[in-house]
């Protein structure tokens, strides 16, 4: 078979064949160079970019603050993975696995670290006692889900993300692997929506403020450039779910938090206040 791979005896890391975002990834765990975190001065420090986990975390924070939750008042410190800022020395010590999102609560006596996306929402649920219900029943359908994003998700953004818009070169093999398998998960969530308001049931919950990033903005074409190829609008209950998700105040604000392109309305680099999100919004055309 032509241009067939043999891998070879011992893998070797060949960083020239990495394509876009290869420099995100490493063989080896640890810090590349020291640097201190920046400190802001709310309880709540976050060190993140807009990705769909990044947007998990500042939709669940702004969905707090519109609940009335002052104590969720945070800073939101912009990590850029594509210069290696995750590998340092600060950030490793507060996520050693250099991934974004991470979280420092402050209000604690000593600060508390948190990091994976799912565990982040997870702790400000119970923190703050919201968007997660206290019924048994109830509380392992939201936990259900939440656990089947957390290992769904990379198969869309580590597979068919990767494979269908990153790689330096189209494979047909893999883009076809990939795809049946978002597939299966798009269907999935549509025929648990043709039945339900949202994920888990009558009620909003980080089962859905987890999912919403990844599938939502896919569906919604926001992700990959892929809703066509994935024929995403034949998903109706998807599609209804995704657009009342995007439609609420605080999704609309955490999503550009920590947002470093697109157009000048949906750009926050940093957020420390509730009026730096509100001006930036405030650029949108009417």
């Amino acid at each position: 078979m032509e241009n067939e791979y043999t891998p070879p005896a011992v893998w070797a890391n060949d960083e020239e064949s990495g394509g876009a975002w290869a420099s995100i990834n490493r063989p080896v765990a640890g810090a590349t160079h020291d640097k201190v975190l920046a400190v802001g001065r709310h309880p709540l420090q976050l060190y993140s970019l807009a990705t769909p986990n990044g947007q998990k975390v500042t939709i669940m924070l702004e969905e707090l603050l519109a609940l009335g939750v002052t104590e969720a008042e945070y800073d939101a410190h912009l990590i850029q993975i594509g210069d290696g800022e995750q590998f340092s020395s600060g950030f490793v010590g507060v996520n050693p696995n250099s991934k974004i999102p991470a979280l420092v609560d402050q209000s604690t006596g000593s600060p508390i670290n948190v990091f994976e996306s799912g565990a982040i929402l997870l702790y400000l649920a119970d923190k703050f006692g919201h968007l997660l219900p206290k019924d048994i029943a109830q509380r392992t359908t939201v936990m259900n889900w939440l656990f089947w994003l957390q290992g769904s998700a990379p198969y869309l953004g580590g597979g068919f993300g990767h494979f269908y818009a990153y790689a330096p070169e189209k494979f047909e093999y893999p883009i076809n692997r990939f795809s049946m398998e978002i597939k299966r998960q798009l269907d999935l969530l549509d025929k648990q929506l043709a039945d339900n308001k949202f994920i888990a049931g009558d009620d909003y919950s980080i089962a859905d403020i987890a999912i919403w990033p990844w599938y939502g903005n896919l569906v919604l074409g926001k992700v990959y450039d892929a809703a066509e190829f994935l024929d995403a609008g034949s998903y109706k209950h998807l599609q209804r779910w995704a657009n009342d998700i995007a439609a609420r105040p605080a999704v609309q604000r955490g999503r550009i938090v920590n947002r470093t392109s697109g157009e000048d309305w949906e750009v926050l680099n940093e957020r420390h206040s509730a009026a730096d999100i509100t001006n930036t919004l405030n650029l949108q055309p009417s």
